[in-house]
């Protein structure tokens, strides 16, 4: 089974993160890739420059044309810049795409320290988009943003707390991703009806970084989507974005992107 996954996420005009990484991952992972853009940013790896938010009417004209003829088989998203937008994507998901698992990848600041989310909107967020999510993939500080704890959580123990505190809020299951932590030894922390599960790694040493977080969601999203079960998804999102971090590239001055193509074999037609 290929698994389609609908996007609905911004762009990123340095291709490391946003839409172009989700479209890489899914693709990468043997999936196929449909997207609702919901904004367009100016970045490279030094940060964000502007953004250009989409209207909300055409966001909902992309949901809707891709489901209504090509379906999906899971639903992600990333950045939704404000709570009108959130509103509006909860409301098409609610109508169009209950029965579709969705990955909810809380966005709120990039790796160059830009905001994503307006702050007014977190709530709304919290309140309608996680309730929808077959799982959310919260790093660190997203989960102390989405409970209102700063500095907070720094140790496995405060992770499984937090997962818990987030599980409560609606979600089917909670992803609480360790990069944040100090140390070299790193634990990403799943909560779903079976339990915790912990999925650990080391830290690589490197700035090559930007776009992790989408990518992990997107892989997820692909495993879902192609009938895995969810500890299994999370294992192989975890190690394909690994192997990319370690295979970056070298791009640009600052946080610069991971190798989303390491799976595909170059092409030697003639």
């Amino acid at each position: 089974m290929k698994g389609c996954v609908l996007i609905i996420a911004g762009s990123d005009s340095g291709g490391g993160a946003g839409i172009q990484a989700d479209i890489k991952s899914v693709t990468a992972l043997g999936g196929f890739a449909a997207t609702a853009i919901t904004a367009l940013t100016a970045q490279n790896t030094l940060g964000v420059q502007d953004v250009f938010p989409v209207d909300i009417d055409f966001i909902l004209t992309q949901m809707r044309v891709v489901l209504d003829d090509i379906g999906a088989d899971s639903l992600k998203t990333g950045m939704l810049h404000s709570a009108e937008v959130i509103e509006a994507v909860c409301t098409v998901i609610e109508h169009e795409g209950a029965a579709i698992p969705l990955v909810v990848d809380p966005v709120m600041v990039a790796k160059g320290g830009a905001s994503l989310l307006d702050i007014d909107s977190v709530a709304t967020l919290r309140d309608r988009l996680l309730p929808l999510a077959a799982v959310i993939t919260p790093n660190i500080p997203e989960a102390e943003e989405i409970l209102g704890v700063p500095r907070s959580i720094s140790t496995v123990s405060d992770m499984k707390a937090a997962a818990e505190a987030l599980k409560a809020m609606g979600p089917g299951a909670v992803l609480v991703k360790g990069g944040h932590m100090q140390g070299d030894a790193l634990s990403d922390v799943l909560l779903d009806d079976d339990g915790f599960h912990i999925f650990e790694t080391q830290r690589i040493d490197t700035r090559h970084t930007h776009g992790t977080g989408c990518t992990l969601a997107s892989s997820i999203a692909t495993g879902i989507a192609q009938g895995m079960e969810l500890p299994a998804a999370v294992g192989r999102a975890q190690a394909y974005v690994v192997a990319a971090i370690k295979g970056a590239p070298g791009y640009g001055r600052g946080h610069g992107p991971i190798d989303h193509g390491h799976t595909v074999m170059p092409f030697e037609g003639g």
